[in-house]
């Protein structure tokens, strides 16, 4: 007996307890084995949500400490049998691994399923405590072994703990995951990481395209907060903040493409389903990079749409129309057309003007000012006034043919647009006939308040020859496009005379080669006599145009002399003096450029009315 009990001295109390634990489980294996080979009756019902499970009592409290709980507790029936398990996570089929794992049946622990069984073995508290390598130490060791040591089975196991909240935070399961992804992500992008791809960025600051990592797509099936903690875990491990961009996209395109957000029709979505693509929509938005031109222009309107289909908060719709306007030199004419979901008008002609407004006062900043990582100001590039110039004309040719357009939109989106982004008025013409030939009632004041938006001195001449045969236009503006025809003409003709006066065409015109002798002689001759042709078509235009005028206004003339001829008495001796009209006054003084010119250009360099700094920012 003291031999035996220094052997155990020599051994160590731990090591027989762990011996002991082991022969136990052995012993409690072989006896499950037996109950289910010889098919004893249960001793024991368990009731797991709406399923019932005749089992035994002995496999099952040998390993689960919850159950060696519930039935150890005492009660006035001293044989328990009958158990409720409620809450259990994975309902049925969590309960349905653990109860084979107490029998000793064989099953596979894979990526699919350790979440859904690391979860159940914290719920049944299935420890060392009450069997050696127990389920919880089965699964601890395939996590740290297998599942979390590659990003693909980590964003799966993290997928899956998403399903059995609040049980795999208790476990602290999603943020083991979620910490593995970043580690593992952020060591990938600097071996994948060149210098090369480091200095590939020109000199206008635009960043070259995004490679989309191979891991990318997986992350799409996460849900919107729990993708989020991930894009802020790898944020603090020093992932690139301008390459979330891809991740970002993906997402919101996997996300949101069942939303009906270019067409018309009325909103078909279930509310709640409304609800939850509005949360993420936000939640993506608040991910985007800061820095400029990390995302297009054309991802940008398509999360504008979205956010006006599922009606967002303002914040949220004021930032992607400002990203919008920091990048509108690189739109397309698509990317503006963003349909109204209203029944009045066809696009959103509002969110567009905001948009310009930001843009126009970007531009205008004497600072130049944009976004930066942690929100601070970085200097903008060289300005493209000319593409959003063309392009807001464009928008305006598009929009003019909505017959429910309100005039004051499009004159006030007109404006808006800058003298100095326009080389000609070309298309604003263009967009203000189509305007009036889709508003055949506007009347002759309204008319001529759209005929404004254009400076008729900058058309070209195949648009002179358009407007000058235009009967949409009022008559006051086809005379200013044919006198500023005949001027711009004039002064080339006197150019031209005063050039073969003997100035030097070198001083005229650097760079130019000097023609001598009868080459020149004949084309300069050439030149004056086909502008002096041009002067006398625009005279003989002016001359219709006077007369077209004064047959229009004879009757008036006419009604207003009778009417002065029977109230004043005549004068035996002198006769009756011509009464003085409009159409004399226009024909005495046709050689004066004040009369043609528009009344509020007179004198003054052409200007755009900018609305109310009170209204710049409005989201109606």
């Amino acid at each position: 007996m003291a031999t035996a009990f220094a052997d155990e001295e020599s051994i160590g109390v731990p090591a027989i307890i762990s011996k002991k634990k082991q022969l136990l489980s052995s012993s409690l294996k072989r006896t499950s084995e037996w109950i289910l080979s010889q098919d004893i009756p249960s001793d024991l019902t368990v009731h797991v949500g709406d399923a019932t499970l005749n089992l035994h009592k002995l496999p099952l409290i040998s390993k689960s400490g919850y159950i060696h709980k519930l039935i150890s507790k005492p009660t006035t029936d001293s044989k328990i049998k009958t158990i409720d398990i409620k809450s259990i996570p994975g309902g049925i089929e969590g309960f349905e691994f653990a109860s084979k794992f107490c029998y000793g049946v064989d099953f596979e622990i894979t990526i699919e399923n350790v979440a859904l069984l690391r979860c159940v073995a914290e719920f049944l508290e299935m420890t060392e405590e009450y069997a050696a390598d127990n389920l919880i130490t089965r699964t601890e060791f395939f996590l740290q072994e297998v599942a979390l040591t590659q990003i693909t089975s980590a964003i799966t196991v993290l997928h899956k703990s998403g399903t059995l909240l609040p049980a795999a935070e208790r476990v602290k399961l999603i943020s083991r995951c979620i910490d593995s992804i970043a580690y593992m992500t952020c060591k990938d992008q600097q071996l994948s990481r060149s210098p090369l791809n480091d200095a590939n960025r020109n000199s206008s600051g635009f960043n070259p395209k995004p490679i989309v990592d191979w891991w990318a797509d997986e992350l799409t099936v996460l849900r919107i907060d729990i993708f989020q903690r991930v894009l802020v875990a790898m944020k603090a491990r020093g992932f690139k903040e301008q390459a979330f961009g891809p991740l970002v996209m993906l997402y919101a395109q996997k996300s949101l493409r069942s939303l009906d957000i270019y067409g018309r029709a009325k909103k078909k979505i279930d509310p709640k389903q409304e609800h939850e693509k509005r949360i993420i929509l936000e939640t993506i938005v608040s991910l985007l990079p800061r820095e400029r031109n990390s995302m297009s222009v054309s991802f940008l309107s398509m999360l504008l749409r979205a956010s006006i289909y599922l009606d967002t908060t303002v914040a949220c719709r004021l930032d992607l129309e400002k990203r919008m306007a920091l990048q509108l030199g690189q739109a397309v004419l698509d990317d503006l057309l963003i349909p109204s979901f209203s029944e009045d008008e066809v696009f959103d002609v509002d969110t567009v003007k905001r948009i310009l407004t930001n843009y126009i006062e970007h531009e205008g900043d004497g600072s130049r000012l944009d976004y930066a990582t942690d929100d601070d100001l970085i200097s903008l590039p060289p300005t493209d006034a000319a593409q959003v110039g063309r392009l807001m004309e464009s928008y305006l040719a598009e929009i003019a043919t909505d017959p429910n357009l309100n005039i004051e939109k499009f004159i006030g989106l007109g404006e808006l647009v800058p003298e100095q982004a326009r080389f000609n008025e070309d298309g604003m013409y263009r967009a203000i006939d189509i305007y009036l030939k889709a508003h055949p009632t506007l009347g002759d004041v309204d008319r001529k308040r759209v005929c404004r938006l254009m400076d008729c001195q900058k058309l070209s001449r195949e648009a002179c020859a358009h407007a000058a045969q235009n009967d949409r236009l009022p008559a006051q503006t086809v005379v200013q496009v044919l006198y500023s025809e005949q001027q711009r003409l004039r002064d080339s003709s006197m150019y031209s005379a005063s050039f073969m006066g003997g100035d030097s065409p070198a001083v005229s015109y650097q760079g130019t080669p000097v023609l001598s002798g009868a080459r020149y002689q004949s084309q300069s001759t050439n030149e004056v006599s086909r502008l002096q042709r041009e002067n006398d078509e625009l005279k003989m235009e002016l001359f219709k145009m006077k007369m077209k005028m004064k047959e229009s206004s004879g009757p008036l003339v006419y009604r207003e002399t009778q009417a002065s001829s029977t109230n004043a008495p005549r004068s035996a001796d002198k006769p009756p003096l011509p009464k003085k009209s409009f159409i004399n006054s226009v024909s005495k003084t046709l050689g004066k450029i004040n009369l043609f010119l528009r009344s509020d250009s007179v004198g003054t360099t052409k200007t755009r009315a900018k609305p109310p700094k009170d209204r710049r920012h409005s989201i109606s």
